[in-house]
Formats: structure tokens, C-alpha cells, sequence
């Protein structure tokens, strides 16, 4: 378990999925919020649990006590500097100059606190004054303009992509500084971190991105479709929506079999992936065809034996019948730790922290196991 102490002061979804990520490791989080509305998030919905709670609030807060601040206010201010004393790392989305007009100057404090991890996650940069709105992220970042089909618009991405990529992003940043720190004391610029909507959207876009620098040339759309593999694509067989990834020319050779396409597997023209790149047209129209003859389940049965990547189109809901969740808590951690404590209502935890401060967790008893009983 992570022994750490997280503060909290992000809203809406990367900050808060950060802290997250970090509280599902064990850190213990304490999410401070404004008094009276809280994090904007908890009013964005509907749908509502039966609790009150928005669905967009419940996503990213699991495992987290919360307080509330008036950071304008001395006395509350003062309660927040008594927390990050003991702090290891504080989470926060504030604009460029916000902080400084409620008194907290985050290089003062940072000196002050020799051992304290500082994070800011931003939209465009630490000193850039737009919103970090995901959907304006993603069409400047080059994301939506290889979303979608050839012909047609650019599409966004059918979740807030960039504000995930950078809340991993900051979690990482945040537990390697940490990590770093165990080796002896850092100065206060090594103890800061920056991380950007904008640039880890552009950072994810890897090998894309790497084909346009490799190339100079840019990146267009390709639907279902990818621009470097073939056959790697969505097909319709004759009842569900099916993909077929073909990553290696033995999966390549096992597909031929498995499809019984002998005229494409004897081909030596189309032996390579760069060959069959080169005749998409043909491949795909060849797979399309036989594929149409029966339904998903016949060609699941037959790729899988043949060790070839496929996969039916699933939605939602019966993907999350195949993991840990809860209409509460959420999809379960992916490394498998437990649960401890349900998203909070606003201030749930004020008077219990105000108190104790970080010995407020002691007086808390976590969820039996994973909490999805």
C-alpha cells in the first residue's frame, strides 16, 4: 500500500482521477473543496445516484475524505497550511495567478515544506490562461483530426481522452518525484510538476505522431481502420460488428486458413504486411465478403483457434459485466487493491479532519474487502 498524504484542490476530471489513481494505491487523499457547491463536478448530470451524487463525480473521487475551504478565508487558509506540513503531495487545477491572489505562493511554500510534491495540471501550460476544456484539447491537439471516417468529420474522442492521459500523467509525475525524493532532498523546482491537457494529448499520439515527424507528412483519418496494418479493422459478419487485428504475418497466415482464403494466403505478394498494405483494396474486400456468410460467434471460434486477434463489438454495459463494479464506486482499480471508502458527499469529513487533520483517517472504517458487496 502506498503510505503517502495527498491534498486535493483539482476539480472537474484530470486532478481529481489523479488523487484517485494515487488514493486507490493507498495514499491517503483529503479532497479540499469550496464550501457550499464543491467540486463542479458533483452537479453534472444528470444521471444521479440515489445518493445525490452526479455519475461524473462518483467516477474520480472514490477513496477520498473531503473538507471544505474558503481559501480566502485566514482561519480556513490556515487549516490548509496545517495539512500540507505533513504532506507529501498536493493535486491542484487552479489558474495561473490564482493561488497568489488568495496569499499561497507556491514557490514560498514549497520552500517552507522541503519534502512537499507540488502538481499543476493545466490545459494549455502553466502560464497560459485558457480553459483545459477536453473537447477544445482534443481538436488542437491533432486528435480529433485523425478521428472518424476518411470522408468525413473530424469526431471527438467518446470520452474526455486527453483529461484521462493527463491524469495518469500527473499521478506518474507525482509518484516518481516521490520515488526520487526517498534518495535525499530535492530543491523546490525538482519538487514541481507541470502537466498539460494539451501536451500529453500530443505526447499520446506516439507512433502517429512519430510517422508524421519520420515522414513529414501529416496524419489523416482512417475510420476503423489503420494506416500502417492490414488487415486491422472493423468487419460485419452476418448478425454483430466484429474487429480482426492482424499484427504479424503468422496471424496473417492463420487467417487465411481460419477464413479459408487460400488464393490471399498462397499469394506471395501479400506474404508481408507491407504488400498487403499495398493492396488494402483487395484484402479487406476478400474478408468482408466471407465474413458476411455467418455471424460473429462462428468467426470468434474459428480466429481464436487459429491464435488470431478478433474481437466482437460490445457495448458498456456488457463490458462492465466482465470486471469489477458498482453503481457506487465504479469500475474496480486494474492492479486489484481494495476499496476503502465511497465517494463523499460535500464536506462529509470536515469536522472529523478539522479535528484530527491526516489522524482523521484513523477514525474512519474502511469497506469490507473491495466495497462491491
Amino acid at each position: 500500500m502506498l503510505n503517502i498524504r495527498v491534498l486535493d484542490l483539482s476539480r472537474a476530471l484530470a486532478g481529481p482521477l489523479a488523487a484517485m489513481t494515487l488514493a486507490d494505491l493507498g495514499a491517503n487523499v483529503i479532497k479540499v473543496e469550496r464550501p457550499g457547491r464543491g467540486d463542479d463536478t458533483r452537479g453534472w448530470g444528470p444521471p444521479f445516484h440515489e445518493g445525490g451524487l452526479s455519475a461524473y463525480f462518483l467516477s474520480v473521487n472514490r477513496n477520498k475524505l473531503s473538507l471544505t475551504l474558503d481559501l480566502g478565508d485566514p482561519e480556513d487558509r490556515a487549516t490548509l497550511l496545517e495539512l500540507l506540513a505533513t504532506a507529501d503531495a498536493l493535486i491542484e487545477n487552479f489558474r495561473p495567478g490564482a493561488l497568489d491572489r488568495l496569499g499561497l505562493d507556491v514557490q514560498e511554500l514549497l520552500t517552507r515544506y522541503p519534502t512537499l510534491v507540488w502538481c499543476t495540471i493545466s490545459g494549455f501550460g502553466p502560464d497560459v490562461e485558457r480553459s483545459g476544456y477536453d473537447l477544445v484539447v482534443q481538436a488542437e491537439s491533432g486528435w480529433m483530426s485523425i478521428t472518424g471516417e476518411p470522408e468525413g468529420p473530424p469526431i471527438k474522442s467518446g470520452v474526455a481522452i486527453t483529461d484521462i492521459l493527463a491524469g495518469k500523467d500527473a499521478a506518474i509525475g507525482v509518484l516518481a518525484t516521490l520515488l526520487e525524493r526517498e534518495h535525499g532532498p530535492l530543491p523546490a523546482e525538482r519538487r514541481r510538476i507541470n502537466v498539460s491537457l494539451f501536451h500529453s494529448a500530443v505526447a499520446a499520439l506516439v507512433n502517429v505522431a512519430q510517422n508524421v515527424l519520420v515522414t513529414g507528412t501529416d496524419a489523416g483519418r482512417w475510420g476503423n481502420a489503420h494506416p500502417s496494418l492490414v488487415p486491422y479493422q472493423l468487419f460485419e459478419t452476418a448478425d454483430e460488428a466484429m474487429v480482426i487485428a492482424v499484427g504479424s504475418d503468422v496471424q496473417w497466415r492463420g487467417l487465411c486458413r481460419a477464413l479459408a482464403l487460400e488464393e490471399l494466403g498462397s499469394d506471395p505478394d501479400l506474404a508481408t504486411n507491407a504488400g498487403r498494405v499495398a493492396q488494402r483494396e483487395r484484402v479487406v474486400a476478400a474478408i468482408a465478403e466471407r465474413l458476411r456468410h455467418h455471424g460473429a460467434e462462428h468467426w470468434m471460434t474459428k480466429l481464436h483457434a487459429a491464435a488470431v486477434p478478433a474481437g466482437v463489438v460490445r457495448s458498456v454495459s456488457a463490458a462492465l459485466q466482465r470486471v469489477p463494479s458498482s453503481h457506487l464506486l465504479g469500475v474496480a482499480p486494474p492492479w486489484g487493491t481494495g476499496v476503502r471508502y465511497p465517494p463523499p458527499k460535500l464536506n462529509e469529513h470536515g469536522d472529523l479532519v478539522r479535528k484530527f487533520g491526516w489522524a482523521a483517517f484513523e477514525h474512519l472504517a474502511p469497506l469490507r474487502g473491495d466495497g462491491r458487496g
